[in-house]
């Protein structure tokens, strides 16, 4: 537990530094650290790592992303995908003997989900001058507070298993606690955001949003649920236990983003189409 706990503060700590530095290129580094990680793990998962072109190409990918967006290139990323994904099916080609059709599809699959989930931090950051690293964090927490509503919920009152042969802890009783949490929490945040930490007289906040907060906070903890059921299944088809070990005490980086890979592109597109801050 000691272990976990300081790997916890250690991380929050680099957080916060991250989030600090928000306007500079060690935000947009960071993405790309985090994806590169992910993709690293998750290939390491499915043992398709030796595939040296494809992997390498991807991992290229992933990290060049974020920083076409710092550098204000994205118009170049769509001429980036189509390379790299030409290369990758070039490396299909070329030894096809040992790479199956299936692999090569999964590898580029996971290469464009998870860059293009991850890279959503940074275009929810931009999306305002005065909200934008509020949505960031945000969207992080609509990942993982919903968690630990789910944890008490379920442990006090958790009897009827969700998902008994992809995750045995989790249960019904702790999706509705988690889901309830992160609606509270998301609406609680909205409200002290406003209230208390912006000072700027051109904020007009609309009250029937706080309640928007909170459906979107419940709708967020879902979809966090979801993409830790797919995170699960993968480790359990694997038969493995864990990621990685990056973070002693909780696994790798995988471990950790698998609910914020979901919500994170959900939570953009959410606010596309409905603003929770005005």
């Amino acid at each position: 537990m000691a272990v976990r706990i300081i790997s916890s503060v250690v991380a929050i700590a680099i957080a916060v530094l991250v989030l600090f530095l928000s306007n500079t290129i060690v935000f947009n580094l960071a993405v790309s650290a985090i994806s590169v990680g992910i993709l690293y793990e998750l290939y390491s998962a499915v043992r398709c790592r030796d595939n040296k072109i494809s992997v390498s190409t991807a991992l290229s990918y992933a990290a060049l992303v974020p920083i076409l967006s710092f550098a204000g290139l994205d118009k170049y990323q769509v001429f980036l995908t189509t390379i790299c994904v030409f290369l990758i099916f070039f490396d299909y080609i070329i030894n096809h003997r040992k790479i199956k059709l299936g692999t090569a599809f999964f590898t580029v699959s996971a290469m464009l989900l998870i860059t293009y989930s991850m890279n959503c931090l940074i275009k929810l950051k931009d999306m305002s001058d005065a909200h934008g690293l509020a949505y960031v964090v945000l969207a992080l927490c609509g990942g993982w507070l919903a968690d630990t509503g789910a944890y008490f919920a379920g442990t006090f009152l958790g009897k009827h298993k969700l998902c008994p042969e992809i995750s045995p802890k989790k249960t019904v009783e702790g999706l509705i606690g988690g889901v309830l949490t992160n609606g509270i929490l998301f609406s609680v945040l909205s409200i002290v955001y406003v209230k208390v930490l912006t000072q700027s007289d051109t904020v007009i906040v609309v009250e029937g949003y706080y309640f928007i907060s909170f459906i979107l906070g419940a709708i967020c903890a879902l979809v966090g649920t979801a993409g830790d059921l797919v995170a699960s299944l993968i480790k359990r088809q694997c038969k493995i236990k864990d990621y990685g070990n990056i973070m002693p005490g909780h696994g790798g980086m995988l471990d950790r983003f698998d609910s914020v890979l979901f919500v994170v592109p959900f939570f953009y597109a959410f606010l596309t189409v409905i603003d929770i801050l005005k």
